[in-house]
């Protein structure tokens, strides 16, 4: 069995997200996504919230499981026993970043493999931070976001209010 994991911060998670997802679960037996919680980091929604909006959207497929984590990456595979990770691309500019990524995780674990997956072109723009944008100005992105988190947006951040914490 090959476990993989799909780390990121998920803040919140997107239908780009899902595809990805989706993606690596149809190829892995076992698919943790692993929500991030970086302390250096400022979040719209904090770390259960983000790993609750992340289980409700990916609860369609039954060999995903939904976890959060602090530090390092590579630590925390081990600890879950996974030897892939699985990163997406949007744009040919995501790959510079990915790239060093996937070799400082090399240096540090030479065990584990990344793996990328390119997103469809409709997702390609598609980021939680220009989410929180477009829904701070009034803009429409019910078709950015699963249901879940389109509620969860709304209740927050009523008209009017400030979601800047982006």
């Amino acid at each position: 069995m090959i476990r993989a994991m799909y780390p990121g911060s998920f803040d919140p998670i997107t239908n780009g997200h899902i595809f990805i997802a989706e993606r690596a679960a149809a190829i892995f037996d076992d698919l943790t996504i692993g929500v991030l919680d970086n302390s250096q980091k400022k979040y719209t929604f904090v770390k259960g919230e983000r790993e609750a909006m992340t289980r409700e959207a990916l609860s369609h497929l039954p060999n995903v499981r939904v976890k959060h984590f602090g530090g390092l990456l590579v630590d925390f595979m081990r600890a879950e026993q996974c030897r892939v990770i699985i990163r997406g691309l949007r744009a040919l500019s995501d790959f510079e970043y990915e790239f060093q990524l996937a070799l400082m995780n090399r240096q540090l674990a030479p065990e584990i493999e990344t793996f990328f997956i390119v997103t469809e072109a409709k997702y390609s723009y598609l980021s939680s931070r220009a989410v929180k944008e477009v829904f701070h100005f009034g803009g429409a992105i019910q078709d950015m976001v699963p249901p879940g988190v389109f509620r969860r947006l709304r209740e927050c951040f009523p008209p009017g209010s400030d979601i800047r914490k982006i």
